[in-house]
């Protein structure tokens, strides 16, 4: 995935650090100890949209469990959480059965892979917000009640996304994504959008036939949120962080790029060319996207050092 960003950007990774340009890097400085503040109290506000969360999963004993507890701990009031395990040998289903009584949904049954063990899960959810988080990724908390009253408030938007943290296997935090406002331009070209930060409205899923592609086994997020543009959603970047990336060498978009994400991305990227404009408007809103993500995350480092020096 990183090799087909940096050939998007036609920019090296020494370039990229030059310039500052932290998107696409995922191992970005030393790791150092992570410390994520709460976004939004939960309150005592009960009028908010119901929310599905699916975790597809297997063999993550290291990390589910600190993955569900991200979800759950949330105290988020209309909840739906849904484990769908591909049936997992390295010790997953004990962590899942500690899970038992906190009111989620482990199902343990063979899938064809995660765009289907998604499909699953998704097919047994009803509520009006939906979300996927990988087994070895975490909300920040306060993420689903600011998500919940975004979404209450602006009934208008279908997808929002935020900011992330990248944190290595240890949950050390080594990089940051700090995007500017949403570019339905640059989305075609590449997708910036971090997966685990994501929700959508089930109104637009139903609307793009509600479920992922199950042939895509890298890009499905891409490919979703490709259909999400073409049948006109609204989207809105939100400036908070929402989620941690973990980065570690199993995971699959690492090991798995050579074998089938460069394809997968070149493909998407031709058959929706021609949504970017000609080669240089692609151009252009590309390096505005970046200039602009620069002033965002000069923004993010500005609060976070007033925040540390008070």
């Amino acid at each position: 995935m990183i090799r087909a960003w940096l050939s998007a950007l036609g920019l090296g990774t020494a370039l990229r650090r030059a310039f500052g340009i932290r998107l696409g890097r995922l191992f970005q400085y030393p790791p150092r100890a992570l410390s994520v503040p709460s976004i939004a109290a939960p309150g005592l506000d009960q009028n908010l949209p119901s929310i599905a969360i699916v975790t597809p999963s297997f063999n993550q004993a290291a990390y589910v469990g600190a993955t569900m507890e991200s979800v759950l701990s949330q105290g988020y009031p209309h909840l739906e959480y849904i484990v769908q395990d591909a049936g997992s040998t390295d010790g997953s289903l004990d962590v899942l059965a500690d899970f038992a009584d906190r009111g989620v949904t482990v199902v343990v049954e063979p899938d064809r892979g995660q765009s289907d063990a998604l499909n699953r899960g998704f097919a047994r959810t009803s509520a009006e917000i939906l979300a996927y988080l990988n087994s070895d990724d975490m909300y920040v908390p306060g993420t689903l009640h600011r998500i919940g009253r975004f979404f209450r408030d602006h009934p208008s938007v279908d997808v929002v996304y935020g900011n992330r943290l990248v944190i290595d296997d240890h949950s050390r935090e080594i990089g940051r994504w700090i995007l500017p406002r949403h570019d339905a331009q640059v989305l075609p070209q590449i997708d910036y959008v971090p997966q685990e930060t994501m929700f959508w409205r089930r109104r637009i899923w139903e609307r793009c036939g509600a479920r992922f592609d199950e042939n895509a086994t890298f890009a499905l997020d891409w490919d979703l949120l490709l259909r999400f543009l073409q049948h006109q959603a609204v989207f809105r970047h939100l400036p908070w962080l929402f989620a941690l990336f973990r980065a570690h060498a199993a995971q699959k978009t690492q090991a798995s790029f050579v074998a089938d994400g460069a394809g997968e991305m070149r493909l998407l990227r031709l058959q929706n060319r021609a949504q970017s404009g000609n080669y240089f408007q692609r151009l252009a809103s590309h390096g505005f996207f970046l200039l602009a993500h620069q002033q965002a995350d000069k923004r993010f480092a500005r609060e976070l050092r007033d925040k540390l020096t008070r």
